[in-house]
């Protein structure tokens, strides 16, 4: 930066802490110029918030939205034209129902329902898309070159006539020690750009029509979308409709159960595997534990005597409640105790729990 650059950063710095500190007077702009300036810093603000809620109404999922953005980018690093789409909700829905019409079959009338709903979803997200593109080109992008350039140029004019006010001011209040030339052309220079950024202002609040024809062709492109929507919409409803009568149309098959096959399993080898032979007494018990129907018992086969109360396992025991003891047929138990007429305690492998007296014969008993 030369010397005059700095030496007029330095002006401009004083004057503003002069005002901002010292409560110094600067020169005021007229009413007319500040009315404009107020409303183009409304414009600005209504086009940007505005670009912002159309972009979520759009494109509603945050989560996706910055996914997009970030393969938007990966693709124009890559040099790639075609760039990936924002995933639509009703394509995601309709893509959920032809995967399951499809694994329904043909028979199915639901499944065929499903498909026919797929489809029409997923033309529905393909409607969306051209909304999507249709409000990109004639409403996002011509109020984003607004902001970008318009609003941006303005924003410019105005802070560097700021800029020039401030080195003016800090010139006329040393009027004398100010040479009257270099005073002269401070004034010249701030006057310039005021009208500069008068006429920059002027030139968009004048041209507002341009925005109200972005806004109507945002709306046109709703009405497109939204009557294709309801022509998919009523297509879908009549052929549902009309599965509907012809299913109720259609006779109802009977069920009608297959006939059982007869087995003839003789003697089983294990009492406890394949279908019994003869029905089991049930066993209702005093107590407030569980029961089973179980086989007749078997008399056992003879065992060696043992030192401690036990028994042996007739049938395999699976336990269904917290507490009870499992065990397999021919597992030797040794008792601890008996809960009451129908259920003892005992311990096997370690473990402790209960189990039912029915499922067990009981080689040594427990002392009286």
């Amino acid at each position: 930066m030369s010397v005059a650059g700095l030496k007029k950063q330095f002006y401009k710095a004083s004057q503003l802490v002069s005002e901002k500190v010292g409560g110094a007077e600067g020169t005021k702009l007229d009413e007319d110029f500040k009315e404009m300036e107020k409303k183009v810093d409304v414009t600005s603000k209504a086009v940007t918030e505005v670009l912002a809620r159309t972009i979520e109404y759009l494109q509603p999922n945050p989560a996706s939205r910055a996914k997009l953005t970030m393969l938007n980018t990966v693709s124009k690093i890559r040099g790639q034209v075609k760039n990936p789409g924002y995933p639509q909700s009703e394509g995601l829905l309709g893509e959920c129902m032809i995967r399951h019409g499809k694994e329904l079959g043909g028979e199915s009338n639901f499944g065929d329902a499903l498909l026919d709903a797929g489809e029409s979803m997923k033309r529905l997200a393909e409607v969306k898309d051209s909304l999507d593109i249709e409000v990109k080109q004639n409403f996002i992008d011509p109020l984003q070159n607004l902001c970008d350039k318009d609003l941006k140029e303005i924003q410019h004019h105005l802070k560097k006539l700021e800029g020039r006010r401030l080195d003016f001011d800090y010139k006329k209040k040393r009027q004398g020690r100010i040479p009257d030339e270099e005073l002269r052309q401070a004034l010249e220079k701030f006057e310039e750009s005021k009208e500069v950024a008068e006429t920059s202002m002027h030139n968009l609040l004048e041209t507002d029509i341009e925005q109200v024809s972005q806004l109507s062709a945002l709306v046109d492109a709703q009405l497109d979308y939204h009557r294709q929507a309801v022509q998919i919409l009523d297509e879908l409803a009549d052929k549902l409709k009309r599965r509907m009568r012809e299913a109720s149309s259609r006779p109802k098959r009977e069920y009608k159960p297959k006939p059982r096959e007869s087995f003839d399993l003789g003697e089983p080898e294990q009492s406890n595997g394949g279908f019994p032979c003869a029905t089991a007494p049930k066993i209702t018990p005093s107590s407030s534990f569980r029961s089973s129907d179980k086989p007749i018992r078997t008399p056992s086969r003879s065992m060696p005597p043992l030192d401690q109360p036990s028994c042996k396992a007739l049938y395999d025991f699976e336990p269904e409640n917290a507490g009870e003891l499992g065990f397999h047929e021919g597992d030797v138990i040794t008792l601890t105790n008996q809960i009451d007429e129908n259920w003892y305690e005992g311990m096997l492998h370690g473990q402790s729990g209960f189990f039912p007296l029915s499922y067990v014969e009981v080689l040594v008993p427990l002392p009286q």
